[in-house]
């Protein structure tokens, strides 16, 4: 980052966006925004509570099984469609139209189908996350260089051994890419799941503070949420950067 041609340490933006939180938090322009120092000073007291250790159990859990279930189901399924025509005009609309469609209104649909419990929020969270998924591994299949594929036919390859030798690690930089958007917006799908299915994790924090206009506190929990969404997604994306070289070698 550079101010007035002058280059500034990594993360200064962060620290100039803290300090006007601070003076905007000082100057009590709104009681919806308290100082960034009451923030910190209430996220010590909060982290170390029982229901926050609960919510922050339960909130994991439901993330890390959706995404799990999206990667899982979401790698294949793209390659497989990168690899077939047939299956890619078949189920291609059907991704897309999922990818842009407003999610949050089949919510009342999964509560019926699946009930009040952690496994809606896990389908939402999936549901959140695999399609682009789907996408970027479709992509980096299709941008594959053809004499790997024609190589591995010509020393009788099984579909097994050019899935997991060819098709995956030549379309590795596209799904980890793939995978860091998809956990971002799984992060919305979990959160809004424990909003609108079951008030438990960080859903329940969030509209119990809200509710008692415990600010400091709302906010508290919420930079833990940002916190956690920006280091795991910036630890994908030094993955990603790690493998980019097979894009070259493709």
């Amino acid at each position: 980052m550079q101010l007035f041609g002058i280059r500034l340490p990594a993360m200064s933006s962060l620290i100039i966006w803290g300090i006007v939180w601070e003076v905007f938090g000082r100057l009590e322009i709104s009681f919806f925004v308290p100082p960034l120092s009451a923030v910190v000073t209430t996220l010590f007291e909060v982290i170390g509570s029982a229901a926050f250790q609960k919510a922050l159990y339960e909130t994991a859990y439901a993330f890390a099984s959706g995404v799990f279930f999206a990667v899982v189901i979401g790698i294949p399924t793209g390659i497989m469609m990168g690899k077939n025509r047939l299956l890619d005009e078949l189920l291609l609309p059907w991704v897309n139209i999922f990818l842009s469609a407003p999610l949050t209104a089949l919510v009342p649909v999964l509560m019926v189908l699946f009930g009040f419990g952690m496994k809606s929020i896990i389908i939402t969270t999936t549901l959140f996350a695999i399609w682009i998924i789907i996408l970027n591994a479709r992509a980096g299949v299709m941008q594959i260089n053809r004499s790997l594929l024609e190589m591995a036919r010509s020393f009788g390859a099984s579909p097994w051994a050019a899935f997991s030798k060819v098709y995956f690690w030549a379309a590795l930089p596209e799904i980890l890419g793939g995978v860091r958007i998809g956990v971002i917006r799984a992060v919305k799908g979990v959160i809004i799941g424990q909003l609108l299915i079951s008030i438990v994790g960080f859903g329940a924090l969030f509209e119990l503070y809200a509710n008692n206009f415990l600010m400091e506190h709302f906010w508290a929990v919420l930079v833990v949420l940002f916190a956690m969404a920006f280091t795991i997604s910036e630890l994908l994306g030094y993955l990603e950067r790690r493998v980019a070289y097979y894009a070259a070698k493709r």
